[in-house]
């Protein structure tokens, strides 16, 4: 019995339901005998090997926030305290003789996750965006920006290829900025039958909507720098032109198209800490310090901005940062650059949420993780956003330079950032990595299909992102019983 990983139970075929069966038995055995090896050792020291590696946790996590919230000594100490945490475990561990005892409990908890996580992939596969076929375009429009991935439209030949393959390509000049939406809504008037970008995403968004406004279908170059668009379709980041294989054998992706504001995005909405750094004109030329620089004031300053979400008819309050994805991520790594949407087309947004006012909530959120009060993770079909400011103007209120940017991607001048000169309350917001200033409430939404997207038939990045462990399907898979597969999860 088997459906299409949104809903209902699944039991899997004879040969993958063996292996995953077998890999599910070997995790729960793993599991088991990490905790029969600390039992035997408790008389041997198991159980500070237990109590020392949680509490070296629990003082990095305090550190790194001393370390992210403070200046001065507080932040060296942070530092300090930080590096000093595992260090100190370790030497615990290898003076008093524990060091085989930890590494045989970390090695079969190592065992049992890898495990779990191959068994419930196997048993369960992730649905992917399901593909259509393609007719070959005949007109094919596409805009490339040189300066995009540190050149990559020009170390790639992707021009010449472009052009040889049949399409009409506009190169964007880096010293006079072009409203690429308006080019594409020419292509198109011109009698284009595809539109395409090689750029980053925020101007893959902005092309897209057009593509999806007139129903023509988008090419996707990855020419970007990070290319999170690209790698969740599966392409190839590391040779662009690959993706202009779409052009003579490919295939059609039916996906959905986020909404922020009556802005298109592709990837991800972020609201609070990121969003207030990435305004910030130095942000570009020194991302580390200047987000270092700016956090104290944005995390436990005077002033500082707290955001307030509706999501569907859940209220969710004081957040520091909030962020919302075109279709959810498998897992918060998408905070740090990782994680994966092993589907576009689900028809929902993703929502992260963090919410963490000091070392104690920090540590707690590095034990408990996704458990963790400070963090919430769901699915909405609607997300209303508002920011409320606690004593006087936030820190994005003092400095905000010239690089303020409006809700339709062109650069705006420079002013306060607390509020427009008709009074409404507007809010930093990076949508696809790009700094803009909205007016709250900020509404995102998504447009369930609305855009049709060419991909190469041949895609060396579609993979089967990593499933979170459920122990309790592992469970029901290692003991005989039907593995239920509730809507939106992947194990």
């Amino acid at each position: 019995m088997s459906q299409d990983g949104r809903g209902g139970t699944r039991t899997a075929g004879s040969g993958g339901g063996a292996a995953a069966r077998l890999l599910a038995r070997i995790a729960v055995l793993a599991a088991v005998g990490s905790l029969v090896v600390l039992v035997l050792a408790i008389g041997d020291g198991g159980l500070v090997v237990l109590l020392a590696g949680l509490l070296g946790l629990v003082v990095c996590a305090a550190g790194v926030w001393w370390f992210l919230a403070h200046r001065g000594a507080v932040r060296l100490l942070g530092a300090l305290v930080a590096v000093a945490a595992p260090v100190g475990v370790m030497v615990l561990y290898a003076h008093d003789g524990l060091w085989r005892t930890a590494l045989l409990l970390v090695l079969c908890w190592a065992l049992a996750v890898a495990c779990a996580r191959a068994a419930l992939r196997r048993a369960r596969p992730r649905r992917k965006t399901r593909s259509f076929p393609a007719s070959r375009p005949r007109s094919a429009f596409l805009i490339m920006n040189p300066k995009s991935g540190g050149g990559k439209v020009g170390r790639f030949g992707l021009v010449d290829r472009a052009e040889a393959l049949g399409a009409r390509v506009t190169v964007l000049d880096p010293d006079a900025p072009a409203d690429v939406a308006a080019l594409a809504r020419e292509a198109v008037a011109d009698g284009a039958d595809l539109l395409g970008v090689a750029g980053g995403d925020g101007t893959q968004a902005l092309v897209a909507a057009v593509a999806a406004e007139h129903d023509l279908p988008f090419l996707v170059i990855s020419a970007g720098t990070r290319n999170h668009f690209a790698m969740d379709l599966g392409l190839d980041r590391s040779d662009p032109s690959r993706c202009l294989d779409a052009l003579t054998d490919g295939e059609e992706l039916r996906i959905d198209l986020g909404d922020v504001g009556g802005r298109p995005f592709v990837n991800t909405v972020s609201f609070g800490v990121y969003a207030d750094v990435v305004q910030r004109p130095e942000y570009r030329d020194d991302k580390a310090g200047t987000a270092l620089t700016l956090m104290p004031d944005l995390l436990v300053g005077e002033g500082v901005r707290r955001l307030d979400a509706r999501i569907d008819d859940t209220a969710l309050t004081s957040q520091q940062a909030l962020l919302i994805s075109n279709n959810a991520y498998t897992s918060p790594d998408v905070l740090s650059g990782g994680g994966r949407r092993p589907s576009l087309d689900d028809g929902e947004l993703g929502v992260l949420g963090i919410r963490v006012e000091g070392a104690a909530e920090a540590a707690d959120l590095a034990v408990r993780g996704s458990q963790s009060t400070g963090l919430t993770v769901t699915t909405a079909r609607r997300v209303e956003v508002t920011s409320t400011v606690t004593g006087d103007a936030g820190p994005d209120d003092t400095a905000r330079g010239d690089s303020g940017t409006d809700a339709s991607g062109t650069s705006g001048p420079g002013g306060a950032a607390g509020a427009d000169v008709s009074g409404t309350d507007e809010i930093p917001v990076a949508v696809d990595g790009e700094a803009l200033r909205m007016t709250t409430p900020v509404v995102c939404t998504l447009r369930p299909g609305a855009l049709r997207v060419l991909v190469p038939r041949h895609r060396p990045g579609v993979v089967a992102p990593a499933p979170r462990v459920d122990w309790r399907r592992l469970f029901d898979l290692a003991f005989g019983r039907p593995v239920p597969s509730p809507r939106g999860q992947d194990g």
